[in-house]
């Protein structure tokens, strides 16, 4: 019984703490929902895991994957509460990995990609392996793609692999 406490508690305090993903689309207040065919949660190591065909939203943000991960900053300070206690260690996000069929879209922009990587202090993500991020018709693929949010930054890297480069296809656009 105590587990389905903590992790409702995890569920329904869920949200980003340094502002969503994407910015359009909901802010830290905004809550994010999360549908999955299984969850386990972990107090003791601050964590939350969804498996099996992981959807997670909040506001036009939608993450999909196989599998993600959610990981709590510690504290370190000692709950006053139960009800604190059973909230976990803390609210405040520390990252977000999926792992299988990532798939990230906001409005017109998309990326996939066989991993993702979320850095919530540092508000970066990072997705990997045969990364592919769309905007439009617009196109850019690699072994890896960074993303400084708060920057507006993207830096897109290759495989080490031989012969394997970055690619980029830009359409002009028709307007003059």
């Amino acid at each position: 019984m105590r587990g389905i406490i903590v992790a409702a508690s995890f569920i329904l305090t869920f949200c980003w703490t340094s502002g969503a993903l994407g910015q359009q689309g909901g802010g830290a207040a905004t809550p994010i929902q999360i549908e999955a065919d299984r969850m386990e949660s972990s107090r003791e190591n601050g964590a939350v895991l969804f498996f099996g065909n992981v959807k997670a939203n909040q506001g036009s943000l939608i993450i999909n994957a196989d599998e993600m991960t959610v990981v709590y900053a510690r504290t370190g300070k000692q709950p006053d509460t139960s009800a604190e206690a059973a909230a976990g260690p803390s609210q405040k996000i520390e990252k977000i990995t999926a792992v299988g069929n990532v798939k990230i879209v906001q409005g017109d922009w998309v990326a996939a990609g066989d991993s993702m990587d979320f850095k919530a202090e540092e508000r970066i993500v990072i997705l990997s392996g045969n990364a592919t991020a769309w905007q439009e018709q617009n196109m850019v693929s690699g072994e890896k793609i960074v993303l400084h949010l708060d920057e507006g930054k993207s830096i897109v890297e290759s495989s080490s692999q031989k012969g394997e480069r970055v690619k980029a296809f830009i359409y002009p656009s028709s307007q003059e």
